[in-house]
């Protein structure tokens, strides 16, 4: 163990980056701390609390999956049940609410985004439902998979329990209701929530998982909180080697270093990052369809909403002054003004006027003047703008079809891909050359687990690093197990 550190000492990192010890790392290094060297991030310090209060909640959620190989199917429904009894229980949800209501208030005080922090009765609904559906949810847990017949003998391929699920989420509440699927397979969860959140999740842990764990008579650490507010605490989760997969989701950057920690200790990732789903208009689109994809696209700020829309040149003074009301018509549903930025060589088609007012628009940090409409580098098409309550989107004007998705697969995070056209070949040849794992031909919000596949999701995965091994972008519970390998004589 470290007693200290000094300035100008050099760590490795695992890739073979040399870093060196600034002053301050040095001042604030304390013994037992623990300095990690991170290709992304350069030298992170990891205090010893922090991977102390880690290290005990794997221990005991590593405990509760051994345990959980006891623990019958029924026992396991039991628990969905009670915990979706718990939220639809008034009294226990307005002391959630009057929690969470804190939790805002806190946040917006620091600067901090809330579209994704408040509770609300949809939200309660959506989880309740969730929970309702992993309990009807068959288990891949000692299903057999796959039958090789052979003579004398049969190989069968049967579903197992993978491990323990490890999830950094931001602030979000609802993913305790969510990432809690993956117990219908056998497997054992532990969370780690934004400090924005963290006393929201305490008390959802406090009145609905822990009396539901009980009552099913499940290990009372199936579902483990890692009480810290501290980002090092995540970082000292992901470095753990007892985990069987880790999940994050939030920022891009944020995400990106937390795969990166894992993979250094040999975990398998599902990253949920960067997102903003892309919109591409044929010149034949209908007004109508184009305007009903738009305003449905920008209901609330979440990964899949619409984030960049590509219209032709040939079609664009029909159809430009139609995205323009669609926006307008989306502001004004939220009683607000929507922001547009416009790519450099797309300026001449939007009026000028744009380019001139100046309206109020809400961030995270207060309402400003701003100007409605700025200019944008073709570089910075892959944006994701992260609104509060003003619908903003980038427009670029294209040749085409063809030259929209050369754009997208350059610029975007590969994500969510829409084209709004009435032409079949558009239709194929879009399909064939764009690479997203999710494509629509209307509205971009169909992308989410519990609306597509009528399961709660833990997270989205965009393309931007890669296609992904053996599944489907879409993370859900029951996609999280691995497979046994028997020899039956027959």
């Amino acid at each position: 163990m470290l007693e200290r550190i000094e300035p100008g000492m050099t760590v490795l990192s695992s890739t073979g980056e040399v870093f060196t010890v600034s002053e301050r790392l040095a001042a604030e290094f304390e013994p037992g701390d623990t300095i990690v060297a991170n290709s992304q991030a350069g030298l992170l310090r990891i205090p010893a609390r922090e991977q102390q209060i880690a290290s005990d909640a794997v221990t005991a959620c590593a405990a509760s999956f051994e345990a959980m190989d006891s623990v019958s199917d029924a026992q396991i429904v039991s628990f969905f049940h009670a915990f979706a009894s718990a939220l639809a229980d008034d009294g226990v949800w307005d002391r959630i609410v009057g929690v969470n209501a804190a939790d805002v208030e806190a946040a917006r005080a620091r600067g901090r985004s809330t579209t994704r922090l408040a509770v609300s009765e949809a939200m309660r609904q959506n989880m309740i439902e969730g929970l309702r559906g992993w309990a009807t949810t068959p288990s891949r847990r000692d299903a057999v998979l796959e039958k090789i017949d052979h003579e004398g003998f049969r190989i069968e391929l049967v579903g197992a329990a993978l491990g323990i699920v490890a999830f950094v989420f931001e602030g979000r509440p609802n993913v305790l209701a969510d990432a809690c699927g993956v117990l219908r397979g056998g497997n054992s969860v532990i969370f780690r929530i934004g400090s924005d959140a963290l006393s929201t999740a305490r008390e959802i842990m406090d009145l609905a998982v822990r009396p539901s764990l009980l009552g099913a008579r499940l290990p009372e650490y199936a579902l483990t909180l890692i009480d810290s507010p501290a980002h090092a605490a995540g970082w000292s989760l992901f470095l753990d080697r007892r985990l069987s997969l880790a999940v994050a989701r939030g920022s891009g950057p944020a995400v990106d270093l937390l795969g990166s920690l894992a993979q250094s200790a040999g975990t398998p990732v599902s990253l949920h990052g960067t997102g903003g789903a892309w919109m591409v208009v044929s010149a034949g689109a209908r007004a109508e369809t184009l305007r009903t994809a738009v305003t449905r696209s920008l209901d609330r700020k979440v990964c899949n909403t619409l984030n960049t829309c590509c219209i032709p040149r040939s079609g664009a003074a029909r159809l430009v002054p139609e995205l323009l009301a669609a926006l307008a018509q989306a502001g004004e549903a939220r009683s607000q003004n929507f922001k547009l930025h416009v790519a450099e060589d797309s300026l001449d088609s939007v009026p000028s006027e744009l380019f001139e007012s100046r309206v109020r628009i809400v961030r995270a940090d207060g309402a400003r003047e701003e100007p409605q409409a700025q200019p944008i580098a073709l570089t910075d098409l892959g944006v994701e703008w992260e609104w509060e309550e003003s619908p903003e989107i980038t427009l670029v004007v294209v040749d085409g079809v063809d030259d929209a998705i050369d754009l997208f697969n350059e610029y975007s995070p590969r994500l969510v891909a829409s084209l709004i056209t009435e032409d079949s070949a558009e239709v194929a040849r879009f399909w064939d050359r764009v690479r997203s794992p999710f494509v629509g031909d209307a509205h971009t919000r169909w992308v989410d687990g519990q609306f597509a596949l009528a399961k709660p999701e833990l997270g989205l995965s965009n393309w931007a690093n890669g296609r992904l091994f053996g599944r489907g972008a879409i993370l859900t519970g029951d996609s999280v197990y691995t497979v046994r390998t028997r020899f039956v004589t027959t």
